[in-house]
């Protein structure tokens, strides 16, 4: 059945202005973003099949264009649309977070950084450097590894940060794996890092590792 024959509180265009983005499934979003659907099935029919397709959401988001374009429905010019708008979600939240500090914007830090990092195939070690009244200066992504690991050089952390004036920082980066539990190698490199800083008076506020669910804290678990 069209979507345009469904009862009109249960289509996904008027159930988003009635309710509200938060009360859309996964299917219903990916339904309004695809826009239309393939003989015999509706855009929510397809979005169910693409999202069983590529297991979840977060998988479709993160698909390369090869593996995005394979799927029925999908094209270069859906890839294309898709990332700009996870690109315009990113700076929408960049700015929001500019807007306060990060001592006073915990959740802003979060989200942000998950925006950022969470849907990254391979290891990404970033900062957030900011100034003496802990107002954001710059993100940077500084070093990319395997999904196992990534080299990190302290010494080139320090440069940057002094390059940008920065008086803190936070550290961050993501688990490609999803487990965001921080592993002895993650705690050696945060001490070497935050050591590295103190000697030009920059002080490391904390450390987030980013997986599927909710940043790990450092500054949280008292391993700062």
């Amino acid at each position: 059945m069209p979507i345009t024959d469904w009862p009109l509180a249960e289509r996904p265009r008027e159930k988003l202005i009635n309710q509200g983005a938060a009360a859309l499934s996964d299917a219903e979003l990916l339904a309004i973003f695809l826009r239309t659907g393939m003989p015999g099935r509706s855009a929510v029919d397809l979005a169910r099949d693409l999202l069983n397709g590529f297991g979840s959401l977060r998988d479709l988001v993160q698909a390369d264009m090869p593996t995005f374009c394979r799927h029925p429905g999908l094209g270069p010019a859906k890839y294309v649309q898709l990332q700009a708008v996870m690109e315009m979600a990113r700076r929408h939240l960049f700015e929001e977070l500019k807007r306060g500090t990060a001592l006073t914007s915990p959740g802003a830090v979060r989200q942000y950084l998950r925006s950022r990092l969470a849907h990254l195939p391979h290891e990404v070690f970033a900062c957030l450097f900011l100034d003496n009244q802990h107002r954001v200066i710059a993100f940077e992504e500084l070093f990319q590894g395997t999904l196992d690991s990534a080299s990190v050089y302290p010494r080139e952390v320090v440069k940057r940060a002094l390059s940008l004036n920065a008086a803190a920082v936070i550290l961050t980066h993501n688990h490609p794996s999803g487990v965001a539990e921080p592993s002895q190698a993650d705690q050696m490199l945060t001490r070497r890092l935050k050591e590295a800083l103190a000697l030009v008076d920059i002080r490391v506020l904390d450390h987030l590792v980013v997986g599927d669910g909710e940043p790990v804290s450092f500054a949280e678990r008292g391993l700062l």
